[in-house]
């Protein structure tokens, strides 16, 4: 036994003995912790737990397999389900359900419009509910109405299953965020998120090569869009129910897992100062997550990010229909698009761990857009330019790398459970910015969408603005923190090797603003 496992294992037998009191820590305890939380930390002496390499190694393999498994699997299904109607666009779903003008780009709107209404209520209840229950169910219910999208016919029948479509798969991205923070280190959720945000990759590769195979189905009773819907329908379906099963509602409840690793598991992310859990809703830490700029920052750097997704993400298969490939080669592009939004995505999360930078990679990973877009904008649509178009399509796909980086940010500085319920705006501002974005695609501009481009580049510059002013103003605030404890003055991102901060109020339900020990990651 590592001298880690020692040192909870004597701890735990003092607390069978009564000599550690029920509720002490060592430390008074604060009037906002979530009970569940202090029951758990209540045989933990004031002495602090030092986690070794190795140990820590392997909780996070343990997390891993039961966590972000469970993630990126989910994240792969929700993506992939909910692009079937790329796939579907080219399989005659159009012609069949005898669609018109702007009714396939109301399809995609539909679906963000339906996030937009539901994303706080499925924040809050995912505050409320145990979240691996809560998260199984959404997923059982969006499997089911995905198979159910088979049966529709026409534009009403499609926008009502689209629609309850978004509310049941709003869920995964808050839920990720959070689970990222009850799971994981900072230093480790760029990486984390970037693993299943690259869904939106793999989906491509992989939803390319089923709609190909689906496409070679003659002379069955349902369309080959029918049979793509209830397949993929019925497979998350029975998913849904393995989530509810493997995934751990919390490190409190995780039963399969001995209770000295769930005191380590949760010790591990003591550091973060976010917390795991509350379940009481706070007044002042909503008004303070409205007052917040940074919170605005991450909200205009979603939104701008999101617009040229939503459009891109709709009519890609369209789009290099129009330049001049196959259906049969649009398929097979549809792979190699797949592996470069990975590609963008691990690199990004790769170096935002190496680096210690996230901010300044975001704004890196915006420039590759703005020049694709320059390209669509300037270059006339013919077969020998359809290379180069290809290749500044595939610039265009940095947007994930963008999303990934802006979402740990957000992970890895908001604190508080009620402030990051209220500061997923960030997530209505992605469902308002790819609600809107199918409809910059206007069928009067086809085949360039000239008008299109010029919203997206618009877009890209409001990003860039954001991202400078979010990294300045995070590192000014952490100046602010070391200055109110008079430790030397840093402009360090996150903690400084020399501050040696306590972490005494990292499961108070603090916010960061409330936190003195805090530090912002940037």
């Amino acid at each position: 036994m590592t001298e880690t496992g020692k040192h909870v294992s004597e701890m735990m037998e003092d607390y069978e003995k009564g000599s550690i009191r029920s509720g002490s820590t060592g430390q008074p305890r604060h009037a906002g912790i979530d009970d569940e939380v202090a029951n758990f930390f209540a045989a933990q002496s004031s002495t602090p737990i030092v986690i070794d390499d190795e140990t820590n190694r392997r909780l996070r393999w343990m997390v891993h397999k039961r966590v972000l498994v469970v993630m990126i699997v989910t994240y792969f299904a929700q993506t992939l389900d909910k692009g079937t109607i790329n796939f579907a666009s080219i399989m005659g779903i159009k012609e069949d359900a005898r669609l018109v003008g702007q009714q396939y780009a109301w399809l995609t709107t539909c679906v963000y419009i339906a996030i937009l209404a539901w994303e706080f209520p499925t924040n809050r209840l995912l505050q409320r509910l145990p979240i691996a229950k809560y998260l199984s169910f959404n997923i059982m219910a969006w499997g089911a109405v995905l198979a159910c999208t088979a049966a529709c016919n026409n534009f009403t029948g499609l926008v009502v299953v689209r629609t309850l479509l978004g509310m049941f798969e709003c869920i995964c991205q808050p839920a990720f965020v959070f689970l990222s923070t009850m799971w994981y280190t900072r230093d480790e959720q760029a990486l984390v998120i970037g693993s299943f945000y690259s869904m939106n990759g793999f989906q491509q590769c992989v939803g390319g090569l089923i709609a190909y195979g689906i496409a070679q189905i003659h002379h069955a009773k349902l369309k080959n869009w029918q049979i793509l819907f209830t397949l993929l329908g019925c497979v998350t379906f029975v998913w849904g129910l393995f989530v509810g099963y493997w995934l751990p509602d919390s490190p409190m409840r995780a039963k399969c897992w001995s209770q000295e690793d769930r005191i380590l598991i949760a010790e591990r992310v003591r550091k973060n100062e976010t917390g795991i859990q509350n379940k009481e809703f706070k007044m002042h830490q909503a008004v303070e997550a409205f007052q917040d700029l940074t919170v605005w920052a991450i909200v205009l750097i979603s939104f701008t990010n999101a617009l040229p997704t939503g459009g891109i993400g709709a009519f890609s298969n369209i789009i290099l229909t129009a330049f001049g490939f196959t259906v049969l080669q649009t398929y097979l592009l549809a792979i190699a698009q797949g592996v470069i939004i990975m590609l963008f995505l691990f690199s990004a999360a790769y170096l935002s761990k190496k680096l210690n930078q996230k901010l300044l990679l975001a704004f890196l990973y915006t420039l590759p857009n703005v020049a694709g877009t320059i390209v669509f904008m300037t270059v006339q649509t013919s077969a020998k330019t359809k290379v180069g178009l290809l290749l500044a399509f595939y610039c265009t796909q940095g947007f994930g790398a963008v999303a990934t980086l802006n979402l740990a940010v957000m992970s890895g500085n908001i604190a508080g459970r009620t402030k990051q319920v209220v500061a997923q705006p960030s997530s209505f501002a992605w469902a308002v910015g790819n609600s809107v974005g199918p409809q910059v695609f206007r069928s009067d501009d086809a085949p360039r969408y000239y008008k299109a481009w010029i919203s997206h580049i618009v877009m890209y510059g409001l990003q860039l603005a954001a991202i400078a002013f979010l990294r300045a103003r995070l590192m000014r605030l952490n100046v602010l923190k070391r200055r109110a404890q008079k430790v030397a003055e840093s402009k360090t991102s996150g903690e400084d090797t020399n501050e040696n901060i306590a972490h005494s109020h990292a499961f108070d339900d603090l916010t960061d603003h409330e936190n003195p020990d805090f530090r912002y990651v940037y």
